[in-house]
C-alpha cells in the first residue's frame, strides 16, 4: 500500500493562514492518520486478486492504494468525529467515498475523457494495464463502494445505511459527480460565466465533498441543522478545493503536482482561475475558507482541524 506522500503532510505542517503552528500540527497529524487507517480499511475491503478475475482486482488495488491526500475520508471521519460517531463505521464509510472516488479519476483519466497518462505521479490505469482493464477497474471501484455502505457493519440501523447509499448515488450521479463531468467536457466549446462554472466545479467536485461530510454526521445521528450546517461547510470548502486545484494546473510544477499541468488552458475548458485571474480567484479561495471555517464555530476546539483544512489547501503545490 501506499500512504499520503511527505510532500503533502510537509505542507500541511506549514503555519495556517488563519491558525497557529499547532493547529497545523494537528492537521498534518490528522491528515496521516486518516491516510493510514482508511488504507487499512481498504486493504481489507478491496478484492484480492485470486482466479480467474484476479486482473481486474489487481488493477482495482493499484489504483486505490496509488496514494493521494485522502481527503475525503478525512472530511468524513472529522464530521463523523463532531457527533460521537463509532471510528469503525466511520472508517468504513471513508472506505467507500475513496473507492468511488478513485473510480472516477480512473475512467476520467481515460483517452475517451482527459487522456491523462499520469496519475498521482504514477502511470494511470489505462497505461499500466490497458483500456478495458481500467474501464472495468473503475466499475469494480463504483460498486465496492455501494457495497460496503449497504452491510450492516457500516451502520445497525437500515434507514441511516438507505440514507448513506442514496446520498451517495445522489452525489456521484447525473445531478452530481457525472453531470458535473458531462458540463465540463462540453465546456471547451462553450462560454461560461462564474454562475455555471460553479455549478460545474459543485456538481464535478464538490458533490462527493457534500457526501463526506453529510455522511460523517449522518453516522453520528446529527440533526436537520447540524447537517445543513456541514452541507454548506462542505460547499465552501469544496469551492476552495477547486480553485486552488485551478490554481496548481495554472502555477505548478508536473514533478510536484504529480500529474500533468497546464491542461485546463490548452484545452480551453473554463475555470474560476480562468475568469477572474490568478489574484482575484485566490482571494476567492480565501473568502470561501473564512466562510467554511466560520459554519463550524458551534463545534468548539473539536473542529479544528476541519477549520485550519481550508486554509492548508491555500498554500498546497499538489
Amino acid at each position: 500500500m501506499t500512504t499520503t506522500d511527505g510532500s503533502q503532510i510537509e505542507a500541511a505542517s506549514r503555519p495556517t493562514r488563519r491558525g497557529s503552528d499547532e493547529h497545523g500540527k494537528d492537521l498534518a497529524e490528522g491528515l496521516a492518520d486518516a491516510a493510514r487507517d482508511v488504507e487499512k480499511a481498504l486493504d481489507e475491503l478491496a478484492p484480492v486478486p485470486a482466479g480467474s478475475a484476479a486482473r481486474v482486482a489487481e488493477a482495482m488495488r493499484y489504483a486505490i492504494f496509488a496514494g493521494g491526500k485522502r481527503l475525503r475520508p478525512f472530511l468524513v471521519l472529522e464530521c463523523a468525529g463532531l457527533f460521537g460517531a463509532p471510528r469503525r463505521q466511520a472508517l468504513r464509510t471513508a472506505a467507500a467515498i475513496e473507492a468511488l472516488h478513485t473510480y472516477s479519476l480512473v475512467h476520467d483519466d481515460l483517452p475517451a475523457m482527459d487522456d491523462d497518462d499520469l496519475r498521482r505521479g504514477m502511470p494511470t490505469v489505462h497505461r499500466k494495464f490497458d483500456e478495458a482493464t481500467a474501464i472495468l477497474a473503475g466499475d469494480g471501484l463504483q460498486t465496492l463502494a455501494f457495497e460496503i455502505l449497504a452491510d450492516p457493519a457500516t451502520h445497525p440501523d437500515a434507514e441511516t445505511r438507505t440514507q448513506l447509499v442514496a446520498e451517495l448515488a445522489r452525489a456521484a450521479g447525473s445531478a452530481g459527480m457525472v453531470g458535473g463531468q458531462m458540463i465540463d467536457m462540453e465546456a471547451a466549446a462553450r462560454q461560461l460565466d462564474a454562475e455555471a462554472i460553479i455549478d460545474l466545479q459543485r456538481k464535478k467536485t464538490g458533490a462527493l465533498f457534500e457526501f463526506s461530510c453529510v455522511a460523517g454526521g449522518r453516522l453520528g445521528g446529527a440533526g436537520a441543522d447540524e447537517i445543513a450546517a456541514l452541507r454548506a461547510y462542505a460547499r465552501d470548502f469544496g469551492l476552495a478545493f477547486q480553485i486552488c486545484d485551478d490554481l496548481i494546473d495554472v502555477l505548478g510544477a508536473a514533478e510536484l503536482a504529480g500529474k500533468a499541468v497546464g491542461k485546463d488552458q490548452a484545452q480551453g475548458k473554463a475555470t474560476l482561475v480562468s475568469l477572474y485571474g490568478v489574484e482575484r480567484a485566490r482571494a476567492e479561495a480565501e473568502r470561501l475558507a473564512e466562510s467554511a471555517r466560520a459554519l463550524l464555530a458551534s463545534h468548539g476546539s473539536a473542529a479544528d482541524r476541519l477549520r485550519s483544512l481550508p486554509f492548508y489547501l491555500l498554500d498546497r503545490r499538489n
